[in-house]
């Protein structure tokens, strides 16, 4: 009875499932040999297909979001991110560094991948600050494909202009995205009179007539949603960043590239850690590449390939939301991370050992201003930092030039050093971030650089845009015009009544410092957007833009007493109690000429006994000038004293008596 009982059950049930199901095996009695090979041969299968799909680049997006300061980029970020699933663990989760959260400002670019519908967008977060246009210009090569955040209400700006015309350049056809359509102001009038500007801005800047036909959207990115349509208020169905996300898959095309062809990357980013050493980031134009492949590290020349390193990839990474993961391999088209190479940096080419050509750098603006850095020499030095010689400060710098082409280093004479960058924004956050390692240096005021072409001489000028309340015009145009500024443009800005908008092109030279006179004049309520036009024509001496300083001629400790006397003389940086030394600025004069004064000058004491009380000791709080106003203060004969706990004024020339003579020698 049981064997055609048992045959029953075999042709009814089990029949069916035991080619597919490894229970059956087990269930009936096989060996397990035979398990092992059923596993072994699924496992092969899996693995043959999975880097097929996996390496497809018609399945990726690599896609810039690019925008002027402050229209919505990294909230855009924050918003894709929570919609394909990430975990966001606070507000801007892009902005890593502790300058970018303490500022509200995207200093560096960003890469990381979001999946969404079998699709995955390497998406590239960029800094929206001309001075850190240099990020923009490195990563733009990366991608197919751009998001133009443009403020709805505030329309396109100098930023925009700058940041559109590097994607063109590429043959980038980008997406428009209006943003912050949910304020008040902002009408369906108001978005079309916008879009009638980016598409003029568009045709100026050169653009064919493909990139002209750019999809427009509509979008909140602070309350997280994006629409295809003008609308103030979605459907709740629609509070999201899907038709977004379908948008950049429909109109983004996948990257052109050959899984087939000898491996090739171009370094676009770098990073150091601890433990992996150099973690560079870049596009793979062709190829694929394994944890464990041997790599060539290739550098362009004037006329050759040169070979700079060969090693073996150690780890390939990937950024998925918020989070680093780990890959085997990856194909042509993706933007990865890899570690073990240790002399490539950025605009170098990763390779095959077979390839010997590497592929063209990226060609970046050139830099406007320079600074100075030297070793601080105050009396002063030694107290507060712990990296105080000339070498590690010029070895610091050659690092940061390393993972920053926007900054140049050029070593001088006696231990100082020429860095060049993009803005005076720029090199105040090097400033800051080697104050906050522990460095102390001294710093000189910026310089234009300028250029010289068929005997004529050429200043780096600047677009800037600025709004203000009418009744500060007259105030910021007299400012302006000591500063050599020429206005092109003056009108009512749309929807703010009682506000004016400018634009102007003015020196760089004229621009440094006014940044902290111009939110003065304003009372705070004022907005200026500048970013790099061209060269041009000097346009002569500034105007008078500075008053004189007090210059201290004592060391010692401030006194409450001698600075009572010296307050009517003009505005203080300084309280008691604080340390001086000769030639240290305390002040600022109220005339234009420079006054030597003595505040560590005590209360003489004597055996008299008063009648009255003494005078009290009533002070108002000095002027505190932070990094960026410093920069921006100091004059041609002065330096900045930068320590990890304070920030000095100083001359350069600390005795008096030399000053002096030095004045006399200069008007002689």
């Amino acid at each position: 009875m049981a064997g055609p009982l048992l045959r029953s059950l075999w042709s009814t049930t089990t029949r069916r499932s035991f080619s597919t199901s490894k229970s059956a095996y087990l269930r009936f009695g096989h060996s397990l040999s035979s398990l092992r090979a059923f596993s072994a041969a699924t496992a092969s299968t899996a693995a043959a297909g999975a880097p097929n799909s996996s390496l497809d680049p018609n399945r990726l997006r690599n896609v810039a979001v690019i925008a002027h300061v402050d229209h919505g980029k990294t909230t855009l970020m924050d918003r894709l991110l929570r919609q394909c699933g990430a975990d966001i663990p606070h507000e801007r989760a892009m902005d890593s560094i502790n300058l970018e959260r303490e500022r509200g400002i995207t200093i560096s670019s960003k890469v990381t991948s979001i999946f969404w519908k079998d699709n995955e967008l390497n998406m590239v977060d960029t800094p929206g600050h001309a001075d850190f246009g240099g990020e923009v210009e490195r990563v733009v090569g990366m991608v197919e494909g751009a998001i133009l955040v443009v403020d709805a209400g505030e329309g396109p700006l100098a930023q925009t202009k700058f940041v559109l015309a590097k994607a063109l350049k590429y043959g980038i056809r980008p997406l428009l995205l209006l943003n912050k359509v949910d304020r008040p102001s902002v009408t369906e009038e108001r978005c079309d009179e916008v879009e009638s500007l980016v598409f003029d801005l568009f045709a100026n800047l050169g653009a064919t007539e493909d990139q002209l036909d750019f999809p427009v959207l509509y979008a909140s990115a602070k309350e997280g949603w994006a629409s295809s349509t003008f609308t103030k208020e979605p459907p709740a169905d629609g509070k999201n960043m899907s038709q977004l996300l379908d948008a950049i898959i429909r109109h983004v095309p996948p990257p052109k590239a050959d899984l087939d062809e000898p491996f090739l990357m171009l370094i676009s980013m770098m990073e150091k850690d601890f433990y992996l050493g150099r973690i560079l980031t870049g596009r793979v134009s062709s190829g694929v590449v394994r944890v464990g492949d041997k790599v060539n590290g290739l550098r362009k020349t004037d006329s050759s390939t040169e070979k700079i390193e060969e090693a073996k990839v150690v780890k390939l990474m990937k950024k998925k939301g918020t989070t680093i993961v780990s890959i085997d391999a990856a194909g042509a088209g993706d933007i990865i991370c890899m570690a073990g190479l240790t002399a490539p940096s950025i605009g170098n080419t990763v390779a095959s050992t077979e390839v010997t050509t590497a592929l063209p750098t990226v060609e970046l603006d050139p830099p406007t201003i320079s600074m100075t850095f030297g070793v601080n020499d105050s009396p002063l030095a030694g107290r507060d930092g712990t990296h105080l010689t000339g070498g590690k400060i010029g070895d610091r710098l050659l690092a940061e030039a390393e993972t920053n082409l926007a900054i140049n280093v050029i070593p001088g004479m006696s231990e100082s050093f020429e860095v060049q960058g993009r803005g005076e924004l720029q090199l105040g956050i090097l400033i800051e971030n080697m104050r906050r390692e522990g460095f102390e240096l001294s710093v000189s005021p910026p310089k234009v650089m300028y250029k010289t072409e068929n005997k004529q001489k050429l200043e780096p000028i600047e677009e800037v845009t600025i709004e203000i309340n009418d009744e500060h015009v007259g105030l910021v145009m007299e400012a302006l015009s000591h500063r050599r500024a020429e206005v092109i443009d003056m009108g009512p800005v749309p929807g703010n009544e009682g506000r004016t908008r400018l634009s102007l092109t003015c020196p760089s030279r004229g621009l440094v410092g006014y940044r902290c006179v111009f939110s003065s004049d304003t009372r705070g309520t004022g907005f200026m957007h500048r970013a790099f036009l061209n060269y041009e024509k000097y346009r002569g001496p500034l105007g008078n833009v500075r008053k004189g300083v007090l210059v201290s001629m004592g060391f010692g400790t401030i006194t409450a007493h001698s600075l009572m006397g010296l307050e009517p003389r003009g505005i203080l940086f300084v309280s008691p109690g604080l340390d001086s030394y000769d030639g240290m600025i305390i002040g600022e004069h109220s005339r234009d000429t420079d006054l030597d004064v003595n505040p560590v000058r005590a209360k003489e004491l004597n055996n008299i006994r008063a009648a009255g009380k003494d005078e009290n000791v009533k002070l108002s709080p000095p002027r505190l000038m932070t990094l960026e106003e410093a920069i921006g203060y100091v004059a041609s004969d002065e330096l900045i004293e930068v320590t990890p706990k304070t920030i000095r004024l100083r001359k350069r020339c600390l005795d008096v008596t030399k000053r002096k003579s030095q004045s006399k020698r200069a008007k002689d």
